[in-house]
């Protein structure tokens, strides 16, 4: 049983730091990036420095969400959602890269402390697609 938790816990470990580790990428992108630059659509899409992140973390909050709370943390898929989809590629006025790594760094922690408070990263959960199952370590790797 030991042997189990210990091996638990430096998977836990090895996952926050893998976490960790690409979240200092992303946030290094950013790093000296004006606020105005950040914003700036250099494609013809709407997506953005800023956008990226803004988007990361609310795909890692809606992951939280879903682990705590299953299917019902995702929400319907109505004219709403799909807008707020596609605003989370883009800065809006009053957003700035200050803000959005605040609210990146509260969801990260948030992922961490869930991390370690799950029961099991084996523990099965349901899927975003219906008819299968998923352990709770699969929607924090983001891979369908």
């Amino acid at each position: 049983m030991t042997q189990h938790r210990d091996s638990d816990s430096l998977e836990r470990a090895d996952l926050v730091a893998s976490l960790d580790k690409h979240r200092g990428f992303l946030r290094q992108t950013l790093r000296n990036v004006s606020d105005e630059d950040a914003a700036r659509r250099t494609t013809v899409s709407a997506l953005c420095l800023g956008g990226i992140v803004k988007h990361v973390t609310l795909t890692e909050e809606t992951w939280v969400a879903f682990i705590e709370r299953g299917p019902d943390a995702i929400g319907a898929a109505d004219a709403a959602a799909m807008e707020a989809h596609a605003a989370s590629f883009r800065m809006e006025p009053g957003e700035t890269v200050a803000s959005l790594l605040d609210h990146y760094n509260e969801v990260a922690k948030r992922t961490d402390e869930l991390v370690g408070a799950l029961e099991s990263l084996d523990a099965p959960g349901p899927a975003p697609h219906p008819g299968r199952d998923v352990a709770a370590r699969r929607p924090r790797r983001h891979r369908p």
